[in-house]
Formats: structure tokens, sequence, C-alpha cells
């Protein structure tokens, strides 16, 4: 049983609920969490979870949840993860804190696609079950909405440093989500006549205060025009001091900042490019795509014609090609695990080791003196190996690696001075990609 995790499906936005409620501590744990789980049966349909993730992963049912929070549980809290082995993808996180610390059920939850929610019925069972939550686990605010979107809208910041986030939390109305729950203090801080008289697709009192405000009948389309006019008529009611105008044309600007945009990367570096920007958050996608639609990388210059070539000046030829290919094993030792790929010294992994460096932020993050002793050498060797295995390359070795070469047709290539560049900073290794140096060494084999 394999979950199915958000980051195994193509990147795309996600529906995500954040929810805090109180519980009592002096009754029966089982009593009290009892409903939650019945709700979420009730109500989650076809996104409804079919594992149990504690010390170890179990199909759902009622007994592995129980087990798995025994597992996990210390002296202050427990938490289990719920998911699904099939599409959509779920990520439910349930945990509960326990005294000293102030009793309480938190509820994240993502489901991907956002696109699932594009029906009624379907965004209507989800408000229900949210509703009946919120009725029996009282919140001081809940919200769900896009992921990209409170990305953009810098949810759960709102402009605070984090520190000042934590303390105060959603202490006024930032902001109103596609489904918003107003606890008692924030109703009666707005007023409550104020909040039920709110323009929005519904508007319902809990019977403990709390007050359930919906701004529009689906969550997928929370960037249409209707959807972000019926968001700034609510906003602005419960925030008079607000204009709508600005309101409405800040959330026109998000909407244009998560529009789609039609990825045009340059050729020898799309397949990384494309990489990274599946790797960052969601709401900076489209930003990213249309920064790289406008990057090109410098042209490769880390070479000479053939009949320029630095002869070898090393008195055992083959021992120098048998000390690169050790060098090029240091590499594969670095990074086999991350990238398995690398064993097969391709094109395609030079595409994952190029990517790994970049993720891990390398440059930045290890010391200089050991990249340039180890990790260059590890590099550079690795990249003219590459080139001597798949472009029928051939080595002509130096005392000093950077002068060392390999002949690919009527050039010589410098792969040690390609690793020194490419290795300067997190920036250089998208500029001096051994991905485009390959490519470009490819085009002039013949």
């Amino acid at each position: 049983m394999k979950r199915l995790q958000l980051r195994d499906l193509k990147p795309d936005d996600s529906l995500r609920l954040d929810f805090e409620g109180a519980f009592d501590p002096l009754a029966a744990l089982e009593s009290e969490i009892e409903p939650f789980l019945q709700i979420l049966e009730e109500y989650a349909g076809e996104w409804m979870p079919d594992l149990v993730e504690g010390k170890r992963r179990r199909r759902y049912s009622r007994a592995a949840v129980w087990k798995a929070l025994e597992e996990e549980r210390d002296e202050r809290s427990t938490s289990i993860v719920l998911g699904r082995t099939k599409w959509p993808a779920l990520y439910l996180w349930p945990r509960l804190d326990f005294p000293p610390l102030p009793p309480g059920l938190g509820i994240s939850l993502k489901v991907q696609p956002l696109s699932f929610f594009a029906e009624v019925e379907r965004c209507r069972q989800f408000v229900e079950m949210v509703r009946a939550w919120a009725s029996r686990y009282p919140v001081a605010h809940a919200a769900a909405h896009s992921v990209a979107d409170r990305g953009v809208a810098d949810s759960p910041l709102f402009g605070r440093d984090m520190q000042t986030s934590i303390r105060d939390g959603f202490d006024k109305i930032y902001e109103v989500f596609w489904l918003n729950v107003f606890g008692p203090r924030l109703v009666e801080a707005v007023g409550r006549d104020r909040m039920m008289s709110t323009p929005a697709h519904r508007v319902e009192e809990l019977p403990n205060g709390s007050i359930l405000l919906v701004t529009w009948p689906t969550a997928a389309d929370f960037a249409s025009e209707g959807a972000r006019k019926a968001q700034a008529r609510a906003h602005v009611h419960l925030r008079p001091d607000l204009g709508f105008d600005t309101v409405l044309n800040s959330l026109r600007d998000r909407s244009a900042t998560l529009a789609p945009v039609e990825p045009h990367f340059h050729p020898d570096v799309a397949p990384l490019l494309g990489r990274v920007v599946d790797s960052v958050a969601i709401h900076e996608r489209q930003r990213k795509i249309a920064e790289f639609n406008t990057y090109q990388p410098p042209e490769p210059d880390e070479w000479l014609p053939a009949d320029t070539a630095l002869p070898s000046d090393v008195m055992d030829p083959q021992a120098a090609c048998e000390h690169y290919s050790l060098l090029a094993e240091h590499l594969v030792a670095l990074l086999h695990t991350k990238v398995p790929s690398v064993f097969k010294e391709t094109p395609e992994s030079l595409t994952d080791v190029d990517y790994q460096f970049w993720h891990e932020e390398f440059p930045r993050v290890f010391e200089r003196r050991n990249i340039d002793e180890h990790a260059v050498p590890a590099v550079g060797a690795y990249l003219g190996e590459v080139l001597v295995r798949n472009l029928g390359g051939q080595w002509i070795p130096r005392k000093k690696l950077e002068e060392a070469q390999v002949r690919v047709g009527n050039r010589v290539w410098l792969p040690f001075l390609r690793a020194h560049r490419y290795m300067r900073t997190c920036q250089s290794l998208l500029d001096f990609s051994l991905t485009q140096f390959y490519r470009e060494a490819e085009r002039h084999r013949g």
C-alpha cells in the first residue's frame, strides 16, 4: 500500500482546510474524537481516506485510527496522517493536544487537484463536513481555499512576521476565503448582525455562536470574475474601512498572477527548467514560467577547436583516465541515494544532477573549500565521462585538471573548467548547467 502523495501528481493547485478546534479534556477521548471520524465518513465521499499512517501504514478503519493515535501519543500530543492510494490525492493530518497544552483538535487537509471541487454537490458536501466539525469542535477561525491563492495572499502571515502571526493568529478579518468559520470572538468584534447580513452564497449561524460563511458555490473557480466580486463584496462588508474597488483590483491582480503561462524555455535547458518550475511553490509557478521564458543561459565557451587542443602532458594517460573515472565515482557515491540515475551516466542523469544541486542549494549550503577540493573535480570528471560514454569522446589528460579535455568531433571540451563555473553560486547551476554543456557538445560531434 503506497499513499498517493501530492508530489506524485503533476504540480497542481489544491483545496486546503485549516481547522483548530477545542474539545473537552475531561471526557473520554474516544467519545470526543469519534464524531470527527463519523463526520468525515459521512461527507468525504470520493476523497475518503483509505490509509492510516502512524508508526506503520494500515488500511483505513476506526480501529486502525485508534491504534495509530495510541502509537504516536506522547505526554502532550498525538497525530497521524490519513491518505489515499488513488486519485484524488489526500493529505489529512489530524492532531490532538492534551493538557497542560490547551486541549484541541487540529485538522490540516489538502485535496489535489482543486479542479475536483468544480462540482456544486462536492463543494456542498465539503461545506457540510466543515459545518459539522465546527459545530462539534468550537473554533476561533477556520478556512478552506485554494493553496495557490492563499500563497499569493501571504496567508497566514498577512504581512506580519512569523512570531506576531503565531501570537495573534486570525485576530481580525485579514481575508475572506471561499469557506470561512468565524468564532464567537471574531463575530462579536465585527458585529453579529453585520456578519449575518454579509452578501455571500451562504451565511449560517452555528449552535455554538460561530458563523459559517461561503462566498461562492464552488471552490475551483475562485479566480473567476464572479467569484472575485463575491469575495470582495463579503470582505468589504466585514471590513467597512476597505474600499470595494481596491479590494477587487487586488483580487484581480492575484488572479492574473495565477493565470496559466505556456512554457517556452530555451530548448537546451528546458528539461532542467521544467523540473525547477515544478518544485517551486504553486503560487509562484506561473511567475517562474514567465521568468524562464525570457531566460537565455550564456552560450558554453569551455571548448577549443580540435586543432588547437593542448597535448597530453602526463606520463601515463591510461592511469590519468582511470583517475578521472574514480573521481566520477565520487559523485555517484555522493548522489546515488537521491539521484539513482547517476549510475547510468546519461544526458538525463546530468539533468537530474543539475536539479538536485539546485534543489539543495549546494553552493550556498556547503563550505567553499570542500566544494572546490571535492565537488568540482567529481562533477567535472562525471561530465567528461558522460561525453565519452554517450558521444564517443576521448580524454586528453593533463596534469592540471582544469586543462583536461574531451575530444568530441572537431572540438575539445573542458569539463573541469565547466564544473568550476557551475559550482560558484546557485544561479550558476542554471547558467552553466551540465545539461546545456552536453547538448552543445552533442551538436558538434559530427
